[in-house]
């Protein structure tokens, strides 16, 4: 049912906005002011998370390690599964960025006939979700060519080596195919797995219909219906440079797809996918693990009057001794 109501909330934004993109009338305010909303409200949404997360205090360090931290000479540190250094920090930081250090790790429990509770190796939900984000930053910087003038040499690098296998007219793009696989075992996963579907929310499938409708979308765009490539660059670099024109013959489909991406960009800081940002910022990934050798002070920590036992032993030095309890001085 989750499902179900994600599916037609889509469904009903991309049918309004194709409804609207028939009269010409209304092209200004899908083309340059629904862009425009968006940002403003990424924009916004973005910085609040950022500046909530750098005024969030650390009163510890919480870093989350699975190896043998910097400790006695005859033991062998980790650096990458416990980093003592900043550096050790980056390179750990970056292979939990760009390959999922962490969900390679991943693995499943379950029952067997016996009864025994097995642990097992599951590495496909790693594969998919490290072939979706990774197609994903392609298919983002493909786009720069709409947005650059004149175009970066690596973009068109980067379309070559994606456009490998030309199989048709026009070239055939590797990401196109590979970012609807993906989008769907993840879709697949939360549909057919009894577990995954029980905790899975209506945000969580909502997340996943925009991106499969906007690879959709543009996907229709390249192979099916031939589109003004010329106007949506002109488009877009009117976005860009703040004098924003909507040029004519970009048709509905090409602003069913730029409404859900506006979509996805508004939506972005108050869901689960902003979790792309807050890795960065999170004191379990980008604190180095060296409690023993350094003291880590919380600088939220507000001063505070203490009682020390020297002060104590001073004021009940006379009944201590009467007492018989010994003191530290006489």
């Amino acid at each position: 049912m989750r499902a179900l109501q994600a599916l037609a909330m889509v469904a009903i934004v991309a049918g309004a906005v194709a409804l609207a993109a028939e009269d010409p009338g209304l092209h200004p305010v899908l083309g340059i002011v629904v862009p425009y909303l968006a940002l403003v409200v990424f924009l916004v949404g973005m910085v609040t998370k950022v500046v909530g997360w750098a005024r969030s205090p650390v009163p510890f360090k919480i870093t989350t390690v699975c190896g043998q931290q910097r400790s006695l000479p005859f033991l062998r540190h980790q650096p990458l599964e416990s980093p003592f250094t900043p550096w050790q920090v980056v390179k750990r930081m970056a292979l939990e960025v760009l390959c999922f250090r962490s969900l390679f790790r991943n693995t499943k429990t379950e029952l067997t006939p016996g009864r025994n509770l097995a642990y097992q190796p599951n590495k496909l939900l790693w594969a998919g979700a490290l072939a979706f984000h990774w197609s994903f930053l392609v298919i983002f910087l493909r786009h720069l060519r709409f947005f650059m003038e004149p175009v970066p040499r690596f973009v068109g690098v980067l379309e070559s080596v994606d456009g490998f296998f030309q199989l048709a007219v026009p070239t055939f793009l590797l990401t196109d195919a590979v970012i609807v696989a993906a989008l769907l075992y993840l879709l697949g996963r939360r549909l057919f797995n009894p577990q995954v579907r029980y905790i899975s929310l209506l945000t969580d499938y909502f997340a996943l219909f925009v991106l499969l409708g906007i690879a959709g979308t543009g996907i229709a765009m390249r192979y099916l219906w031939k589109l003004d490539l010329v106007g949506v660059k002109e488009l877009a670099l009117g976005l860009v440079t703040l004098k924003p024109v909507v040029p004519e013959g970009l048709g509905a489909l090409f602003f069913v797809h730029l409404a859900l991406v506006s979509l996805l960009f508004a939506y972005f800081p108050f869901s689960k996918l902003v979790h792309m940002g807050a890795v960065f910022l999170s004191p379990t990934r980008n604190l180095a693990n060296d409690n023993r050798a350094r003291r880590h002070v919380n600088p939220w920590n507000r001063p505070v009057d203490v009682h020390t036992y020297e002060e104590w032993e001073e004021e009940f030095r006379d009944k201590l001794v009467a007492c018989g309890l010994p003191v530290e001085k006489e």
